[in-house]
C-alpha cells in the first residue's frame, strides 16, 4: 500500500506544527529544570565550559574550610598569649609586693606566684585545637592550603611559651646558703620561697633577677601574639578572597548554563499561539480536498 500523500500546503503546515511541539518540549523542560545546557547534547562548548567553572569553584570549596580551620587555630592560640601576658603581669606585680612584705606575707606570695606560674603553663597547654598546639612546643606546625595543584600555602611554625622555656633559670645566694631557682615557673628549693629572703642585697639582686626574667617574658608573648595575630588577618583576607572568587566562578557558570525564566515564560505563550495557527493551517489546507470530495458527492 503506498503512502498517503499530502498536498504542499498541509505538509508545510504538518511540519511547522512539528517544530513549534518540539519548540515547547524544550521551553517547558527549561522552565521545569531552570536550566538551558542541562548537559553536553544541549550545547557541547557551553557546557564543558561551565563545567570547568564548576570545578574550579568546587576546588576552591574545598580549600574554604581548611584556611577557616586555621583561622581558628591561630585564634585559639593567640587567645592563649592574651591569657599568658595577664598572667605574667600579675607575677611581676608579686615580686613588687615582696619587696616590702614581712615573712608571712611573702609564704603567701610564694604560694600565689607558684600558682600563677602553674596556671600559665595550664593555659598555654589548654590552647590547642584539634590537637594542633602553637604556643607551647617548637616542633609542630600548621600549614594551610589555598588551591589545588599549587604550592601556595600559609605554614606558621609553632612557638614553646611556657614559663619554664621563656623564663631562663634565675638564681641568687643568700649568706651564701639559699638558691631560689625557675622550675618550670615556680619557686623552687623549699615551701619557704620568698620567707627565705632577707632584706640584704643578695636578697633584692634575686627579685631583680626574677623581675628581669618577666619583663622580657612579656614581650616575647605579645610578639608571638602579634605573629599570630597577623597571620589570622592575612588567612581572614585569603578567605574573603576565596569566598568572592567561588561566588565569580560559580555565577559565571550559572550565567551559561541557567535560563532566563521570564524570557522562556513569554516564548511559552508564543509557542502556544503558534500552536494553535498551526492547527487552523493544517484545517484550512485539509478543507481543500474536503471540497473536493464535496464535487464527487
Amino acid at each position: 500500500m503506498s503512502d498517503i500523500t499530502l498536498t504542499a500546503s498541509s505538509r508545510a503546515a504538518l511540519t511547522s506544527l512539528q517544530g513549534t511541539a518540539s519548540l515547547m518540549s524544550r521551553t517547558q523542560s527549561r522552565l521545569t529544570s531552570g536550566m538551558k545546557v542541562a548537559s553536553a547534547i544541549d550545547d557541547a562548548v557551553t557546557y564543558f565550559q561551565a563545567q570547568g567553572l564548576t570545578n574550579r569553584a568546587s576546588d576552591f570549596s574545598d580549600r574554604k574550610t581548611q584556611i577557616d580551620q586555621g583561622i581558628s587555630s591561630l585564634t585559639t592560640a593567640v587567645n592563649g598569649t592574651t591569657v599568658a601576658d595577664g598572667i605574667l603581669k600579675q607575677m611581676k606585680g608579686i615580686l613588687g609586693s615582696v619587696r616590702t612584705a614581712d615573712v608571712s606575707t611573702r609564704a603567701t606570695l610564694t604560694s600565689q606566684f607558684n600558682d600563677l606560674a602553674k596556671q600559665l603553663n595550664s593555659a598555654e597547654g589548654d590552647s590547642s585545637y584539634q590537637g594542633l598546639n602553637l604556643v607551647n612546643n617548637s616542633t609542630a606546625s600548621l600549614t594551610v592550603y589555598f588551591n589545588q595543584g599549587t604550592g601556595a600555602a600559609l605554614t606558621v611554625n609553632a612557638q614553646n611559651l611556657n614559663t619554664s622555656v621563656i623564663m631562663s633559670a634565675a638564681s641568687a645566694a643568700s649568706n651564701g646558703a639559699l638558691s631560689i631557682m625557675m622550675s618550670g615557673g615556680a619557686v623552687a628549693t623549699d615551701n619557704s620561697g620568698f620567707s627565705t629572703l632577707s632584706d640584704s642585697t643578695s636578697a633584692t639582686a634575686v627579685i631583680n633577677n626574677l623581675s628581669a626574667q618577666i619583663d622580657s617574658s612579656i614581650p616575647t608573648e605579645r610578639a608571638s601574639a602579634a605573629r599570630l595575630g597577623g597571620n589570622v588577618t592575612f588567612l581572614q583576607t585569603r578567605l574573603d578572597f576565596t569566598n568572592n572568587y567561588v561566588n565569580t566562578m560559580t555565577s559565571g557558570s550559572s550565567k551559561m548554563t541557567l535560563a532566563d525564566l521570564n524570557t522562556e515564560g513569554a516564548n511559552l505563550v508564543a509557542l502556544q499561539t503558534r500552536q494553535q495557527i498551526g492547527i487552523q493551517s493544517l484545517s484550512i489546507a485539509g478543507q481543500q480536498q474536503q471540497a473536493i470530495l464535496s464535487l464527487l458527492r
